[in-house]
């Protein structure tokens, strides 16, 4: 496997899932992508994610309540990070409830989100 930070993103919204992997392997990261619970436990494990971005509405884990089952399919170190495109005040609530390591907007433009995911990768294990 490359030395590219590697980043997991499960979303429902296949537009969202092609912009982000164009983008984020265009910006040097090695990208997989999933639309479900069954696609993160299986890619988390396969894939090794450095940072995974979830979708807090993905079918079968609304509200960010699939997290702690991709937690315990992802290597120990492995980040976790809610997206969406909900009021912010309620994904900081999400994000801290289901004990995220944090959250990103999909209100951010997606030069912003890649420049974050790239912070975010420097400071995991």
């Amino acid at each position: 496997m490359s030395d590219a930070p590697r980043i997991l993103v499960i979303d429902d919204d296949t537009l969202q899932l092609e912009l982000l992997q164009r983008v984020l392997s265009r910006d040097g990261f090695a990208v997989a992508v999933g639309a479900s619970m069954n696609d993160i436990q299986q890619l988390a494990k396969d894939f090794k994610p450095h940072v995974v971005l979830m979708d807090v509405n993905i079918p079968g884990a609304a509200g960010g309540s699939g997290l702690p089952m991709a937690r315990a399919a992802a290597p120990l170190g492995t980040r976790f990070y809610l997206f969406s495109a909900c009021d912010e005040s309620k994904l900081k609530t999400l994000a801290r409830e289901h004990r995220a390591d944090g959250w990103l907007s999909k209100s951010l433009p997606i030069a912003e989100v890649s420049r974050k995911l790239k912070e975010i990768s420097k400071r995991t294990p």
